[in-house]
This record gives C-alpha cells, structure tokens and sequence, in this order.
C-alpha cells in the first residue's frame, strides 16, 4: 500500500446531532472514493460504520469508527461519530486526533441542541468547523431559516458555499458559489451535471461570492490587499484565504448534501481534499511536559493511542495517531505510560471492520494494530531515546450512574475484569469500587448508554447482570454542643480493659474560635487546651480533636488511641452508617487503671462517648447537591422545569444561549437517579444536560426521618 507523506494526510471527523445522516454520508463518501462498490443502509445493516452486533440491534451507531480513502491525492482519514448525547465520548476522542470537524446538521430540524453541544467542544479544542446540511430533501425543509439558525448560533463567520435551488423531496440542483457553478442531478444522485449558473440566480450568487472572498481574504493580508486592488481573487487564493480562516476558527464554511441520495457529497469531499486543512497547517500538539511536537517523518518516532476495541473473530484492536516519526512493520517500542516494551508486528490502515496491512505510516496518519501485549487507551510508544508522553483527550463527566452486579455472586471477579476492559474501549464508561458504598458503580453518559455495556456483557461475555439504583453517600453532622462519657470495663480473668472518656462535641466551621467554656445544664466547663489536631476526611471536611486533659487524668499516650476510636464514628455516623463531617471534639477528663489500661480500652470509650454525644448534639443528615445545567428548545421549557421542581430542584436562573433554553438548577443527587430518562422521554431526545457536585445540603425533615427508618431496618435485618 502506498505511504502517504504528512503534506497528504488529512484527519476529519464527522459529527453530528442524533439522526442526522452521518453513518449514510459515510457510505456516500466512501462509495465516491471507489473503496465500496454499492452503498449500504442502516435499515440492511450493511453499513461500513455499524458493524458491531450491539449497533445493528439498536439501528443506531454506539462507537465511532474509523475509515480512510484516497481522494484527489490526499488521504482522507476519517472518523464518524455516533450522534446520540449518550456516546459523546467518541467525539471527544476523534476531535483530539483529527484536525477538521465536519458537523452535519438535519435542515428538516435546522440547529438542535446536540449541534450546539458538538460546536462548543469543538471551540474548546479549537477546531476546525465545516457544517455540511444534509436531508436537504425533506418534507420541512426552510433553507433560509435554518441559514439564519446558523447566524444566530454560530455568528457572522458562518459563510455558505452554496445555495439549493429547490429543497424538499424534489431537490436536485444547486449553485456552487466558490466555484460560481450550476450542480445538478438524476433521480440516483451520484456525479453532477455541472453548468454555468441561470439568469435568475446569478445576482445571488454573485453577491454571495462576494462575501466569501471577503471572508477569505480577511485571514490574508496579503490577499486582503489584492482583493482592494483588484476586486477578485483567484479560485487558489480563496482556497488558501479559506484554508487559514478554517484553522483560525474565523469562517465556518456551509456545504448542501443528499447523504442518503448521494448528491452534493462529492463537491464537499473536493473541498475537503482541496481546502481543508492539512495535519502540517494545524497548531503543533503538546506534551504532557508543555513540549511542542511538529508532526514531522524525520523527527523521533512517538505513537499515540486514540481507542481500543474488542471485535468479533480479531480481539482487541488498537487505534494509534503516528504523533512524529514514521512507523514501520515490525519496529519496537517503550511503553512509555506503562512500562515495558511492545512490537508492533503488523500494522494496519483501516476501513470500518476492514484491515489493509501498511508498510509504515508517516507522522500524522491513523492507524491499528491487533492483539498487542500491553496497550490501553491513552497510552504513547516511543523510539529508543524519544521521550514524549501525550494526554490530550478529555472526557466530559458522567451523567448517569448505576450500581452493577452479577445474578450469581461467584461471578464477580470475572465482571470485574470485563468491566475493566470496557473502560479501555469507552474511557466514559466509568467504575468505581466504593469502600462506602459497599458497592461497585459504573458511571456513564445517559441510560442508553450503560444499557449498552449491559447487553455487550450479556451477550458478547455471556455473563447475565443486573442493575441497581446507587446507594446516595449521604453525610451526618451536629447542629449544636453536646457533652458525654463513656467506661469502658471488662474484667474477664487475669489483666482486664478500662479506659473512660469524657468529652464534648460540637459544629465545626473555618474561622471559628478556640474552644473556651461551655455549659450544660448548670453544669460550667472550662476548658484549658493543651494540644490541637486538625484531620482533614477523604470524604470532605474535618475532624478537629483538642486535648483538654489536665492533671493526668488519662495519660498522653491513650490519645492517638481515642483518637481511632472518633475515626471509627466518623467513617460510619450514628445515624445511618454513613460518612460524618465537620465535628469538634473536646477531650476534658477520663480515668484510667494502671493495670487495665491499654489502647483497645480508650479506643472503645471513645467511640462509645462520641456515638452517645453525637446523638445528643440535634445530628443531622446532609445530602449531595449538584449544579444541573439543561439546554432545551423553547417548545419544551415549562415541560422541564415542572419536572426538575418536581425532584426537590431550585430553579436558579433562566437564559436563552443562542435561540436554545438554559436552565440552572441545583438538585439532590437522590432525585437525578432517572433523569436522563426522563428528560429525553420530555423532549423526545431534544435537550441535554450537564451536572457537577456542588455541595452538602441539609436534607429536609421528612426525607430524614424515612432515611433513620431505613437504616433502623437495615441494621434489624443484619
């Protein structure tokens, strides 16, 4: 196979809102290019990019998948996204490989919520944008409103290169305003019949053109002072003009397509191979170290994985952008994120399921390699005396979480397992072993999303598991001063136990003052402080313990020893067994024996005394609250906010954010369980949110009261 210089190769991801035709442009192109001789379907599920088994049951794309082809030249290696808020992870990954987004938008629905998602993680890596307009046949297409949704989300640096003459299901024509050329086609779409734009269309067209040279030539000064000069570029000074404007992020192109008739994809697919940028025009990565790495044959040879996967009959496969150098069959490398070496035996270019063996492949193209020893998402290889590591893929939070077990309780190192190695091929599908919990969670992007590992599990693993709603880490504290005392006494022949503590426990905040007197009932304490430990709680918050021990009543020794015996309470509260946080505690006196007294005796008083004053100090139980952000169309906005206040949710602040709705809300975690659900069952898969911890809230008396009761069972039951 031929080895593509750097100057050749362009990497392209196609993105794209749910539905909108991305995995029928990918059979489009790939038809165009000659590397499939007859387009697939969706509907035959015999597509290049759906092939996994989990994606022809659902008929929709779950993993992004990775094809190449040769065009005018170039080589275009792409990658196509599934569009679905559930597996957006994917798009995260190919952004941080591939240097152009193509971002397809249905004209049937013009800008949706998933489009503006998809921009705005493209702004955030600082993208490329081409946005491509497909299903320009459908039944409500309005070409001059979905343009001016364009404008209004994506400002002024939208410039579109062509304009339909007919939309609908009778489309097919339009006018190529770059190449000021008339585009038509037969019922089966394929290659145009090119003419010289008709009478009624060319003012348009003309005034159309002209901003696309000024948007062009603005990115050159060079071509700007010849644009005044002369009142024209040529059709290569406005592909450079363009060329610059796309990697500044200053003009996001517009392209007209039929995906599934194949009409227009063609013209893009030039325009990609022609103008887009090429790996050499975009900003050199960084290493995790902040070194600049210009992708260069010659250079040293780095390799970064980009995705793994398990297919059917092959195993693992593994996914690799060439970061500087050129790899060859055969070369071994450091593993320089986990150690050990790795051979790189075979190494492939890639078409969906298809592997075509590659001699080597030169810094800035993609490609796979199978069954490696020990490979994992986001690792680096590199040459003997090359030190480069990158980490340039991040991921979004998890949205959805969901406590995992196996039906039969002997399976459960086998699951841990596999769920390891589902995390290697979806670094969103998070896992979790929680200590506090007593549970294993696996964390995700929506309820689609994990009903996928699910059924990959099941029916690739054969292994059959169960889901179950996480347990909620609530959080106990005290609300006012509380004193107790505790002996501890066991005499059961020979040295016995005993140690008695007597201590006061309070709230405590940042800033407050030292402990001085306090009284309870007509009882005054006056307190003389004699050492101070600060215990910051991996859980949040702090365990603060005064020594106020005077005269020797228990001996310096012991404290550490009390001290475990507060830890033993705080790691599970009185209350419900959960975390507490944010408590003072004030050791005054005890008694000790100078026989019985040992460590385990104190520990035990200690715990004991806390337990008795925590309860008496009006205990309390915390809940976690997140900040929950939803981006809605406006037809669904009241729909959305009954249903967050109905979950306990404070509505804090409205916004419209480019024609979209954006609703703040803070809300108990308790009450966000099913919300994925519910939210794209409310605005049929229209909206979108995000959420982030905030903070611990009290929870409200009801809830608390049902919580004490549940656990009180719990505990029964045990």
């Amino acid at each position: 196979m031929k080895v593509y210089k750097t100057s050749e190769i362009k990497n392209i991801a196609l993105l794209g809102s749910k539905g909108s035709g991305k995995t029928t442009l990918a059979e489009a192109m790939l038809f165009e290019c000659g590397v499939i001789k007859r387009r697939g379907s969706i509907d035959a599920k015999n597509t290049v990019s759906d092939y996994f088994p989990v994606e022809k049951e659902y008929g929709y794309s779950v993993f992004s998948t990775v094809f190449n082809a040769e065009f005018l030249g170039k080589k275009l290696n792409v990658i196509d996204c599934p569009g679905a808020d559930d597996f957006v992870g994917n798009a995260y990954t190919a952004l941080g490989v591939c240097d152009t987004g193509v971002v397809l938008v249905d004209a049937d629905y013009g800008v949706e919520v998933g489009t503006q998602n998809i921009f705005r993680t493209t702004a955030q890596l600082k993208k490329p944008v081409i946005f491509a307009l497909n299903h320009i046949d459908g039944e409500k297409v309005d070409f001059d409103n979905v343009m001016e949704q364009l404008y209004d989300n994506f400002g002024k640096k939208v410039v579109p290169i062509q304009f339909p003459i007919n939309v609908g299901p009778g489309f097919n024509a339009l006018i190529d305003v770059l190449l000021m050329k008339k585009y038509e086609w037969g019922p089966e779409g394929g290659t145009p019949t090119i003419s010289e734009i008709p009478e009624e269309y060319l003012e348009r067209a003309e005034e159309m053109h002209h901003n696309l040279i000024e948007a062009a030539a603005e990115n050159d000064e060079s071509l700007m002072d010849k644009y005044f000069e002369e009142g024209h570029l040529t059709e290569d000074e406005m592909r450079t003009g363009i060329r610059k404007g796309l990697v500044d992020r200053s003009i996001f192109p517009v392209f007209i397509v039929s995906a599934l008739k194949d009409m227009g994809v063609r013209r893009m697919m030039e325009f990609l191979g022609n103008v887009c940028p090429f790996v050499t025009d975009m900003p050199s990565p960084r290493t995790i170290s902040g070194e600049e790495v210009t992708p260069d044959a010659n250079g040293p040879l780095s390799v970064f994985f980009f995705k793994t996967s398990v297919e059917p009959h092959i195993g693992e496969v593994a996914f690799f952008k060439v970061m500087s150098g050129t790899l060859h069959a055969g070369d071994d490398l450091d593993n320089v994120s986990r150690g050990g070496k790795e051979r790189l035996a075979q190494i492939y270019t890639v078409c969906g399921q298809l592997r075509t063996p590659a001699e080597a492949l030169e810094a800035g193209d993609i490609g796979a390699a199978v069954k490696l020893k020990d490979v994992r998402t986001g690792n680096t290889l590199d040459a003997k005396g090359c030190d480069y590591q990158f980490d340039f893929i991040k991921y979004p939070a998890p949205k959805y979480t969901r406590a995992i077990r196996p039906l039969n309780e002997a399976d459960a190192e086998k699951l841990a397992g596999i769920l390891t190695r589902m995390h290697e091929e979806d670094p969103t599908w998070i896992i979790e072993q929680s200590k506090e919990l007593k549970q294993t969670l696996v964390k995700g992007q929506g309820e689609f999303h994990l009903r996928t590992l699910k059924w990959r599990i099941e029916n690739n693993e054969k292994l059959p598991i169960e889901f179950v709603e996480q347990k909620i880490p609530y959080r106990e504290t005290i609300t006012k001063a509380a004193r107790a005392d505790y002996r501890h006494k066991k005499q059961s022949g020979g040295s016995g136990q005993f140690g008695e503590v007597h201590l006061i426990v309070e709230p405590y905040y940042e800033g407050m003052p030292e402990p001085d007197s306090y009284k309870f009932g007509n009882q005054e304490f006056k307190l003389n402080v004699r050492d101070k430990q600060e215990i910051p709680l991996d859980w949040g918050g702090k365990l603060v313990v005064y020594n106020c021990i005077v005269g020797g009543a228990i001996d310096a020794r012991f404290i550490p020893a009390i001290v475990k015996g507060l830890m033993d309470r705080m790691e599970q509260g009185p209350l419900t067994g959960s975390y507490a946080r944010d408590v003072r505690v004030m050791i005054y006196d005890g008694k000790m024996h100078p026989v019985d007294s040992n460590e385990i005796s104190f520990r035990l008083a200690g715990r004991n005394a806390f337990s008795q004053a925590f309860k008496a100090a009006n205990p309390k139980i915390l809940e976690p609250i997140y900040d929950v952000e939803v981006h809605t169309p406006d037809d669904y906005m009241g729909d959305v906010m009954s249903d967050l206040q109905g979950r306990r949710g404070i509505i804090m602040g409205m916004d419209a954010e480019n024609g979209i709705q954006k609703l703040s809300a803070k809300v108990p975690l308790k009450e966000m369980a099913s919300y994925s659900t519910s939210l794209s069952s409310i605005t049929g898969g229209r909206s979108s949110f995000s959420m982030n911890f905030s903070s611990y809230e009290l929870v409200p008396g009801d809830v608390q009261d049902k919580l004490l009761k549940e656990y009180s069972e719990t505990v029964q039951d045990d």
